[in-house]
């Protein structure tokens, strides 16, 4: 059984490089602390050597002209352990979470699916610099040892079977102890140095009974580190399926053109991470921590310091129709939302998720037309909505109300794989539908006309003339007709809450054009109290006439009541 540590050098100041790409070949220091009081607590070995000391001062640090000085980022090393995790993942199921710099993988079975130890650690490398991490990695069948050599050397290193003790013999005892623990172990790190023990090949030649007695157990325990004697089990780290990126700006953004920037390098580092694990995204979401309103600064007469507000924030969600992991669609996507949508003032911090889903695999058919790309359909219907407004591209559906010609726009319309399986389930269904013997099916005696209602949009003005109370004439685009047989009214009404409370009073009638008689009354709304005739609607659809159907017509008529007028709704077929 073997094991590979992965072990990510200067991880604190590799997490800000990933970040901020530009950095990646300075010297950079990184500072910690509340100003004027902040210190270095991290320094590649670029800026040790340009005379940086952990523990300086920001003004010390910012001397050396050479040096890049950045503060501490406790998110973007979130980010960067996270991509870390994700790195082992897309590699081997098991996987532990040693140190925030620092994991392990189990590599047993793996030599069928990936191929040799070299070039399995060939491949951790390789992914780990499109994670944007340098990396060093181990492989030994000791775990312990593993992650020392990936602390001590450089690169890849592969270390057989029992030249543990001899592999680790020349490198210094301070690999044997974590980063974290640097402080709790410096005690016995200054007592093994005034012995002149430096190395851990000194370390393992010490008598074990004489260490004990004077470092204890955890001197015997470096002692077996530095043999590569230790056992132990890994401790398994549970699958995260969060995607989480993060950025806070020293200087605002205010501009759609530099924040796009930013927007591209988290996105990017996002899909690299989706990649890793054979995922892509299905939803991305992003919030911005806004620059507060100078309302909000503003130091009152009887405050000593300043009101402290919570900053405003500006939040988007992007829906994909399919899942994706393409970067570059994904930042023109958020282009278009933050023009048709920008932010109201500059941008103090960026947070973006993305919910992972299966990646997207079609099959399409020989004798099927190709249907467009629904990454592309997706980007041209973002193109539509930041030209037309988001509210009127989509597909239309009927909205939850009795409002009559009320619809909504849907977005996200089914997928294809999605409607394809429902199409063919229908197939199904219709070829076990029962059949006639003859093949008939038409003159099968449950085959009835039903009567369509064709609905005009908008609603046609129109004028009525009333005798004695009751509907007699009507007028509407250009056409002009007696009402031979009324329905009506029904009352609808609805939404009297809000500003926009509709009440109409709606009637069937049958029209026949060309014949009038003597003049009638005006135009008037009939009272809802008013007796209503005999007829019904199946009356009215039954009844009969010798005239031609060209000069006669169903029609579905309503008094608007907000707006005191009478309208066609629409004609019966």
């Amino acid at each position: 059984m073997a094991y590979a540590a992965i072990y990510v050098a200067d991880f604190m100041v590799q997490a800000v490089v990933r970040a901020e790409l530009g950095l990646r070949n300075c010297a950079i220091a990184l500072l910690e602390g509340t100003p004027p009081l902040r210190k270095v607590v991290a320094a590649n070995e670029a800026a040790l050597r340009a005379g940086i000391e952990l523990g300086m001062t920001e003004s010390q640090a910012e001397d050396f002209c050479v040096v890049q000085v950045r503060p501490r980022s406790l998110a973007q090393e979130k980010a960067a352990h996270a991509a870390l995790m994700d790195l082992g993942w897309s590699v081997s199921p098991r996987v532990e979470d040693t140190a925030p710099d620092t994991i392990v993988l189990d590599l047993a079975g793996l030599a069928s699916l990936l191929g040799a130890e070299e070039i399995i650690a060939d491949q951790l490398i390789e992914r780990a610099s499109r994670l944007g991490l340098v990396a060093r990695v181990a492989i030994s069948s000791n775990l312990e040892t593993a992650i020392h050599a990936a602390r001590g050397f450089a690169g890849v290193t592969l270390i057989p079977p029992g030249e543990e003790s001899k592999q680790l013999g020349g490198l210094p005892v301070s690999v044997l102890v974590t980063t974290d623990a640097l402080s709790q172990h410096a005690e016995i790190l200054e007592t093994l140095d005034s012995w002149g023990v430096h190395t851990c090949g000194a370390l393992a030649a010490l008598p074990v009974l004489d260490l004990s007695e004077r470092l204890g157990q955890e001197g015997v325990r470096l002692h077996e580190f530095a043999r590569g004697a230790s056992s132990r089990a890994m401790v398994l780290a549970e699958p995260n399926i969060h995607f989480e990126e993060e950025m806070e700006l020293e200087d605002a953004v205010p501009e759609l053109e530099p924040l796009s920037f930013l927007l591209g390098r988290l996105l990017d580092q996002l899909c690299a991470r989706l990649a890793a694990r054979s995922l892509a995204a299905s939803t991305i979401r992003v919030r911005f921590e806004l620059e507060p309103v100078s309302e909000n600064n503003v130091r009152s007469l009887n405050d000593s310091s300043p009101r402290k507000a919570a900053l405003p924030t500006y939040e988007k969600i992007l829906t994909l129709p399919v899942p994706t992991r393409n970067s570059k669609m994904l930042l023109k996507l958020l282009r278009l939302r933050l023009q048709s949508e920008p932010p109201q003032t500059a941008v103090l911090k960026i947070f973006m998720a993305a919910e992972p889903a299966k990646q997207r695999f079609a099959q399409g058919g020989l004798f099927l037309p190709s249907s467009p790309d629904p990454e592309k359909l997706e980007l041209t219907i973002a193109r539509l909505a930041n030209l037309v407004g988001d509210g009127n591209v989509g597909a239309p559906e009927l909205a939850d109300t009795h409002r009559p010609d009320v619809f909504q726009m849907r977005r996200s319309p089914r997928t294809a794989p999605e409607t394809a399986s429902k199409m063919r389930g229908a197939n199904r269904k219709a070829s076990a539908a029962p059949r006639s013997a003859t093949g008939d099916d038409h003159k099968s005696p449950t085959h009835r006309t039903r009567t369509s209602f064709r609905v005009f949009r908008p609603s046609l003005p129109a004028s009525v003339e009333l005798r004695e109370g009751r509907l007699a004439r009507v007028s509407f685009n250009g056409m002009r007709g007696e009402v031979v047989a009324a329905s009506g009214p029904w009352r609808t009404s609805g939404d009297w809450w809000r500003e926009d409370a509709w009440e109409h009073d709606e009637w069937d009638i049958d029209v026949r054009f060309g014949l009038f008689s003597a003049p009638l009354t005006a135009s008037k709304p009939v009272s809802p109290n008013r007796q209503r005739r005999s007829f019904t609607r199946s009356n009215l659809f039954s009844s009969k006439d010798l005239q031609p159907p060209a000069q006669r017509g169903l029609y579905c008529i309503y008094y608007d009541f907000a707006r005191g007028s009478w309208f066609v709704r629409g004609m019966y077929d």
